[in-house]
């Protein structure tokens, strides 16, 4: 992972939950991971790796997501054994 990555990873893992963490940033951890991303229809996408998966939307026309998409990221994160 690129230091940039590892800063995101920490923002998304931190307590109290930011507002502040960008889609792009995010989708690039994911798909370092080890996730498939797939979009759907309209502004979803969805996030696999092995049998855990997650359905996110994409935001416009911030780019940031919404506090409770980085909650689900998070616990999808760790679900697939990635922590910060």
């Amino acid at each position: 992972m690129s230091g940039k990555q590892k800063k995101t990873l920490a923002m998304i893992f931190e307590k109290p939950t930011r507002s502040d963490v960008r889609y792009v940033d995010v989708r690039a951890i994911l798909i370092a991971a080890g996730a498939t991303c797939r979009d759907g229809k309209g502004s979803r996408v969805r996030f696999e790796k092995g049998p855990s998966s997650i359905h996110i939307h994409k935001p416009h026309p911030a780019r940031v997501l919404p506090k409770y998409s980085v909650d689900l990221i998070r616990d999808f994160l760790f679900e697939i054994g990635v922590q910060s």
